[in-house]
C-alpha cells in the first residue's frame, strides 16, 4: 500500500517507534563506516520552492549513503515555476523516480502532489508542518534521555510549523507540550489538528511554560515568508528569548533544541545555544539518520536487521 509522510500524524505510534529504532541501527552502521545500500538503483526527486541547507544536505547525502541517487529540482528552474499544475507535476515526476520530497509553502501543495503521485511523497517543510524535523528532535531526545512518553516539552515563541508538528507528535506519542507565545501569535487549533486530548497547554508567561520541562525548544521569530513582519515581531517577541533564567525553570537535566538556523541574541541567548544543555548539533545531524530510516521504510517496508 502506498504511504506518504505529509504530517506527523500520518504514521501511528508503532510506526514512529519502528523509525526511531531503525534510525538507531542505521546511525550505528554509519558511525562504523559500514556500507549499507538497501536503496540501490532507487531515485529520490527533491523539489524545493523554499531555500534550504539541512533539508537538502540530509536528504541528498542520506539517499547516496543508502545506495540511491537524489535529483535536485528548484521550482524556479522547472515548469512548476512557470505555472504547470501541481497535479500534472505529480503525475509526471512520480513516473520517473521512486520517491519525492517537497519543501514548499502551503500544505495544500504537497497534499495535491501526493494525491496524483504513484510513489511515496515526503513533506520536507511547509508553512503548516515540519514532520521530518520533529522526527529528528524526538530521536535526539530518546538518544539522550530515553522515551519521550509522559515527558513535557516547552515550546517558546511563534506558533509556527514546528509548534504545530510538536502538538501532533504529542498526541501520537503521548507526551505534553507547554506553549507560550506573545499575544496575537497563539496556536490555531485547526492548524495543529488538536482534538482536546489534554496533551497541550498554553501559558501567557514563558517562564511558567518552562517550569519542570524536560525539553525547551524554540525557532526563529520570523519564519520564511514572513520577513515583512520582522520589525514588528522583534518587538512582540522580546520577552520570549530562551535564556539561562528560563532554562533554570526547567528540569535540572532538561535539554535545549533549535531546528536552526538560529539567531543568537534573539530567540535564544548564545549562552544557551552553545551551553551544556544544548543538543542542537546532534539534532541537526539526526536529520540525516531519521530520514534514511524514513526513506527505507517508505520504499522497503519493515526490515528486521
Amino acid at each position: 500500500m502506498l504511504k506518504h509522510f505529509l504530517q506527523f500524524r500520518d504514521f501511528t505510534r508503532a510506526e514512529h517507534d519502528y523509525l526511531f529504532e531503525r534510525a538507531r541501527v542505521i546511525k550505528a552502521r554509519f558511525k562504523r563506516y559500514e556500507t549499507y545500500h538497501p536503496l540501490a538503483d532507487r531515485t529520490l526527486a527533491m523539489i524545493f520552492e523554499k531555500s534550504s541547507t539541512r533539508t537538502r544536505l540530509s536528504f541528498e547525502a542520506g539517499m547516496h549513503q543508502l545506495g540511491g541517487a537524489a535529483i535536485y529540482l528548484n521550482t524556479r528552474d522547472t515548469q512548476l515555476g512557470r505555472g504547470e499544475p501541481v497535479e500534472d507535476a505529480g503525475e509526471v515526476i512520480s513516473r520517473m523516480v521512486d520517491l519525492v520530497m517537497i519543501r514548499t509553502f502551503e500544505q495544500d501543495i504537497v497534499e495535491r502532489f501526493a494525491a496524483h503521485s504513484r510513489v511515496p511523497v515526503i513533506n520536507g517543510l511547509t508553512n503548516e508542518y515540519h514532520p521530518c524535523q520533529i522526527l529528528a528532535d524526538i530521536f535526539t531526545f530518546i538518544e539522550h534521555r530515553g522515551s519521550i512518553q509522559g515527558r513535557t516539552v516547552a515550546w517558546i515563541g511563534d506558533s509556527n510549523n514546528m509548534c504545530n508538528t510538536w502538538l501532533q507528535a504529542a498526541e501520537v506519542l503521548d507526551f505534553n507540550v507547554h506553549v507560550s507565545t506573545p499575544p496575537g501569535y497563539e496556536v490555531e487549533p485547526e492548524r495543529a489538528n488538536l482534538h482536546g486530548t489534554g496533551h497541550f497547554e498554553h501559558f501567557a508567561d514563558p517562564m511558567h511554560a518552562c517550569r519542570g520541562a524536560d525539553l525547551v525548544t524554540t525557532d526563529v521569530w520570523t519564519s520564511m515568508g514572513w520577513e515583512a513582519e520582522n520589525e514588528k515581531r522583534l518587538k512582540a517577541f522580546a520577552d520570549w528569548q530562551v535564556d539561562a533564567d528560563m532554562m533554570k525553570m526547567a528540569h535540572p537535566d532538561a535539554l535545549f533544541m533549535h531546528c536552526l538556523p538560529a539567531h543568537r541574541g534573539e530567540e535564544v541567548a548564545g549562552e544557551v545555544l552553545d551551553g551544556p544543555q544544548s543538543v542542537v548539533w546532534d539534532e541537526a545531524e539526526n536529520r540525516l539518520h531519521v530520514q534514511k530510516a524514513l526513506m527505507e521504510y517508505l520504499l522497503r517496508g519493515r526490515i528486521e536487521n
